[in-house]
């Protein structure tokens, strides 16, 4: 069977990706042939395989229209969703967005990212846990960023455990940036996405976005402040009750980590698995776990991920 879909309302060009690449995408998951004629998509294969794939093209339409662009992953999203009777595929087009930036809006993708952003919103205490690749640290960024920018914090501060120094940094050359940049690059570049350079130079010049190691927290109380842990699985237990008990009035935490990537050395328990043994319980502070389906990397990445989990169990 053939068919002509029309791509209505939108630039054909934010369809087909840069040389092609959404529509090669698209192609490689179905049997179907297809080409792209000016605004009409012309599906060559089976008459039940079409229908999915038009409504596809009409929920990738949806999603250009709201956003003026989409990439593959954002695909991927649909079409798994298709894949499971077209369950939730409302689900995958209606996405929250996190924040608006110089380059285009950030928002949840996936199931366990629309949770993630909407516990952000009602909990003053979050956890991210779960496998690298989910979004945990970039999307707790964007919702500092998202605060900050509405006034609903004065200031973000972002920490992690400097594990490969040991949290001896006073024995690295170096002033303080010197010395916890090579750790702390991930959070840098995930800032330099939402803020143009100039911007985000300013907030860090006065102080109102700070980035340091968590042996600089100690001895703090950090009010209207938006706080990270990342890579909180490297965190001891008392490193992580120091952290939660900085935080001050009006502020609110994120910490995220992933429990297989434990670099601690000796046998103490990591302090994130400690913390959601204890804390669960307590209103105000909420778990979120990622997992495979949640991953926005190279597609084979989410394969790797399960075959490991299966091994380990």
């Amino acid at each position: 069977m053939k068919k002509s879909i029309p791509i209505k309302d939108i630039n054909s060009i934010y369809f087909a990706g840069a040389g092609d690449q959404n529509i090669k995408f698209i192609e490689k998951q179905f049997k179907s042939n297809m080409v792209l004629r000016g605004n009409q998509l012309l599906v060559d294969g089976d008459k039940e395989e079409i229908k999915i794939i038009e409504k596809l093209v009409n929920n990738i339409v949806s999603v250009i229209s709201r956003k003026e662009s989409i990439d593959i992953s954002d695909i991927e999203i649909l079409i798994n969703s298709q894949s499971s009777i077209n369950n939730a595929i409302d689900d995958s087009i209606n996405e929250s967005i996190i924040l608006h930036t110089h380059k285009s809006p950030i928002y949840a993708k996936t199931k366990g990212q629309r949770e993630y952003h909407h516990a952000v919103l009602k909990n003053d205490i979050v956890f991210a846990i779960g496998p690298a690749g989910t979004g945990k640290t970039y999307q707790a960024v964007a919702s500092a960023v998202s605060a900050l920018k509405n006034q609903a914090v004065q200031r973000i501060v972002i920490t992690r455990p400097a594990v490969e120094a040991g949290e001896h940094l006073g024995f690295l050359p170096g002033d303080l940036k010197d010395k916890v940049d090579p750790y702390l690059t991930p959070l840098y570049d995930a800032l330099n996405d939402m803020l143009p350079k100039d911007k985000l130079k300013k907030y860090m010049d006065n102080g109102q976005i700070e980035i340091a190691p968590l042996a600089y927290m100690r001895g703090r109380t950090l009010h209207n402040s938006f706080i990270i842990l990342d890579e909180a699985q490297n965190a001891t237990q008392m490193q992580m009750k120091m952290f939660l008990t900085r935080i001050g009035v009006t502020s609110k935490a994120i910490i995220t980590g992933d429990i297989t990537q434990i670099d601690l050395v000796g046998n103490g328990m990591s302090g994130l698995i400690h913390a959601s043994n204890i804390l669960k319980k307590i209103k105000g502070i909420k778990f979120i776990k990622f997992n495979e389906n949640d991953v926005i990397r190279h597609q084979l990445v989410k394969n790797i991920i399960k075959a490991y989990s299966k091994e380990e169990k």
